[in-house]
């Protein structure tokens, strides 16, 4: 099949005939991708943007091989399936040889390098990590100076493998990192070096020495790795709070990685380039642009250590494309919007067929201002860890609706239910009807290492299958489409990053002059969303909006997450139980950031209000003041993902 373009492909593509001996590791799947063409080229990276016409550039044999010797380094180590390797590490190649390489061998857990110390701790010690690969000291980076001072607080800690960015550096300015790299560790640890700054009980290797020294053509472990064996522990439901950290086997990713190739086709394969931007600890670079890719022999891009965050990427993101004939990316909504602001300018890019979205709703507006543009087709798509990455897609080769997320994968179930009070299954929804979505299929996961975390996780639907309570609201439509109207879960998704208000409640609680305290997302057009936190202070306490962000910046250790104000109200909105009814605190941060983007662009507004739909979601009523430009409203209100209904002015 040459890709999927309705429901009925979708069907045909599950009864299509299955392999007979079909892979059951990611590293099985890999080499299968690597088979295709040795020498083909798998995998490219450019440290600068203004260098990236010259990457260094690793065939599948090459790439097989350092991922093979990655497991027997791991191996020798004495770890063995159950052993955690974690790692901290910005956008590399060497990333990539840990994350598949740790899978050969152990369990390998990702976390975000740009968490600050004290929560990169929490999760080592939630993961119980054995060893921990990240980037030794060099000049410009700070992630060794973060976590040196808190790695003795992890005791299940027995390794630590060092990354040297000076290795990724080229030719004659080598010597010069390899120089600035000593200088920084001795600026940083004196004669004492290294060895002073870590516990004695931790041994330091210097991973691509440690790696050269293995075999390459064969797995020391002789290890036959089973589908249902724990492949990746990935944490989820935001960057703040309790760690949540889900557990995930090998026959998830494979059997999402199958999906998700049979759903894009020939957009797929030998000779397409796909560009890699999206950090490696997020599930969506590691099997969109990782294990995808890698499974059927086409070339990953991976641009800079900080991917699109990189100095100047967003800037020449055209002539990337344009050199290296990109066919292929996958980013957030805000990258969409970043890029339209970039000019194309003369850059050919007609290789590029399409991009993919994901994390949180694409405006509409952007939508299609972003394909008219580029000519690049938009396939928003639906997915979380918990499924591994994709659940659905818009179809590559059929109709693409925008504001939908799609059809499901082959492979995976995917319906809307109704839920009662407490939580069980009522009935499945009709056409159309507004319900609780859920997943079921091979590449859902078991659940969280936390079994308190798990409550609620699964619906029995009477059917023998397990079902994946995904916590959102949808609708499907009779044509099998896919759309999100709400989130029940009240995570705030800011610029694609999961930021979980009870870290910034929790917060606010520990101040003496608050009583209660909700945080909710304001829709932006670049973020979109910024935390925002209402407080309703205790009887007789006085304290001000300003001073409690003061207060919270030293109560949050993620930046991400400290709210762009903190807005003081008389009395919080509550149910009829008593609980904070935050659906109302997020309609009026809905309202005034439209009213506050439609002023800034000059158009007067008569009323605006903003009303729940058990279809549609949250949908603006907005009537313009007489004379008002409809056209300069729409093009403001369409940066925003919610459905308009403009009124007659004078009503």
């Amino acid at each position: 099949m040459n890709g999927i373009a309705s429901i009925a492909d979708v069907i045909a593509a599950e009864n299509a005939v299955a392999p007979v001996d079909p892979a059951d590791s990611t590293y099985e799947l890999i080499r299968r991708g690597a088979a295709i063409n040795p020498a083909a080229p798998a995998l490219s990276f450019f440290l600068q943007a203004a260098g990236h016409g010259k990457p260094e550039v690793w065939s599948y044999g090459a790439l097989l091989a350092r991922i093979t010797q990655t497991a027997n380094f791991f191996h020798q180590l004495g770890l063995d399936r159950h052993a955690v390797i974690a790692f901290v590490l910005p956008n590399l190649p060497e990333t990539h040889f840990v994350i598949w390489g740790g899978q050969a061998t152990g369990v390998v857990a990702a976390i975000n390098p740009l968490l600050e110390a004290p929560a990169i701790t929490e999760l080592l010690n939630a993961a119980g990590a054995v060893a921990l690969v990240t980037l030794a000291p060099f000049p410009g980076t700070d992630l060794w100076s973060r976590l040196q001072p808190v790695i003795a607080r992890v005791p299940t800690l027995r390794h630590l493998v060092l990354v040297h960015l000076a290795d990724r550096v080229r030719g004659l300015k080598n010597i010069a990192a390899r120089l600035l790299q000593r200088r920084e560790r001795q600026r940083l640890h004196g004669r004492a070096g290294l060895r002073g700054a870590v516990p004695a009980t931790i041994r330091i290797h210097d991973f691509n020495r440690a790696i050269a020294a293995q075999p390459s053509d064969r797995l020391l472990s002789a290890r036959r790795i089973g589908a249902d064996e724990v492949s990746s522990l990935f944490c989820t439901g935001g960057t703040t709070g309790l760690p949540k950290i889900a557990i995930r086997r090998h026959g998830n990713e494979v059997a999402n990685a199958r999906s998700a190739a049979a759903f894009l086709g020939d957009g797929i394969g030998p000779g397409k380039n796909v560009f890699c931007g999206l950090p490696l600890f997020h599930v969506n670079a590691v099997l969109v642009t990782g294990l995808l890719p890698f499974s059927r022999g086409a070339h990953v891009l991976l641009g800079t250590p900080q991917g699109y965050r990189g100095e100047g990427l967003i800037p020449r993101f055209w002539e990337i494309v344009e050199r290296h004939r990109i066919h292929f990316f996958s980013g957030v909504p805000t990258l969409y919007t970043a890029l339209l602001q970039q000019p194309i300018g003369s850059h050919r890019i007609d290789s590029l067929e399409y991009g993919l979205c994901g994390a949180a709703p694409l405006p509409i507006e952007v939508f299609r201002s972003f394909e008219e543009r580029t000519g690049v087709r938009i396939l928003e798509g639906y997915g979380l860890t918990e499924a591994t990455c994709v659940s659905s897609v818009n179809p590559p080769l059929g109709e693409r609706r925008p504001g939908s997320i799609g059809l499901r994968v082959p492979g995976q179930a995917m319906k809307v239910v109704l839920l009662d009070e407490h939580g069980g299954y009522q009935r499945d929804c009709t056409a159309d009807e507004a319900g609780v979505l859920t997943v079921s299929g091979p590449n859902v996961f078991d659940g969280y290492s936390s079994a308190e975390q798990n409550k609620g996780l699964w619906i029995d639907c009477g059917d023998g299958r397990r079902w994946l309570n995904t916590g959102d609201l949808a609708r499907q439509d009779a044509e099998g489409y896919f759309w999100l109207i709400g989130r029940k879960k009240d995570l705030i998704i800011r610029g694609g990053h999961n930021i979980d208000p009870i870290g910034i409640e929790e917060a606010l609680h520990r101040h003496p002059a608050v009583a209660i305290a909700a945080a909710v997302g304001r829709p932006d057009p670049h973020a979109g969303e910024l935390p925002v936190a209402y407080v309703q202070l205790k009887p007789g306490a006085q304290v001000t909006g300003p001073a409690l962000l003061d207060f919270l910046a030293t109560e949050i250790s993620e930046r991400a997450a400290l709210p762009k104000a903190v807005r003081i109200i008389e009395q919080m909105p509550l149910t009829a139980v008593g609980k904070i009814f935050k659906p109302a605190l997020r309609q009026r941060e809905v309202r005034d950031a439209l009213l506050a983007a439609l002023a800034g662009a000059g158009v007067a507004v008569d009323a605006l209000s903003v009303v729940d739909d058990r279809s549609r979601g949250l949908v603006v009523r907005l009537r313009l003041h007489d004379g008002a430009s409809k056209e300069a409203a729409t093009a403001v209100l369409g940066r925003f993902p919610f459905p308009v209904d403009l009124e007659d002015a004078g009503r």
